[in-house]
């Protein structure tokens, strides 16, 4: 919540429904904009019927990583939804960097909550088990 996520939906805890309509019943409608960093085309499907009627904007940033096509039904296209996608946030390296850097030193973006763990350049095997359970997000790795 302190980096802007309104609610959590756990889908353990939806029964018989889909993520997209427990979604679609908290916003009354849908979203204005869903966003899907997984990988999976199911995901990526739930993410884009998640999305409001008419002007919902689905941005797919997770790579399908068992190569499974996007099924999504067009009639929903033809109703004013989008879907696109964006490789590393459509950052622009040489422009946007400095101004990202400026920003965290002006602590007007809070980078240092995304980082879960600290180890050292000989404990680097620890930081890949750590990504491998799921239990780091970012880790820097300190070089001596």
């Amino acid at each position: 919540k302190k980096f802007g996520v309104s609610e959590f939906i756990n889908p353990t805890t939806c029964g018989e429904k889909k993520v997209s309509e427990v979604i679609k019943e908290i916003t009354d409608g849908g979203v204005d904009y869903s966003f899907e960093c997984i990988g999976l085309a199911s995901l990526m499907e739930d993410a884009f019927n998640s999305s409001r009627m008419n002007w919902g904007k689905t941005v797919i940033l997770g790579v399908e990583m068992h190569h499974t096509p996007l099924a999504i039904n067009t009639y929903f296209l033809l109703r004013g939804r989008t879907v696109t996608g964006c490789f590393f946030g459509g950052l622009k390296a040489k422009s946007d960097i400095p101004i990202l850097a400026q920003k965290y030193l002006h602590k007007e973006i809070n980078l240092d909550g995304f980082i879960t763990h600290e180890v050292n350049f000989q404990d680097i095997n620890q930081a890949f088990d750590l990504l491998l359970e799921g239990k780091s997000l970012r880790c820097i790795i300190w070089m001596d």
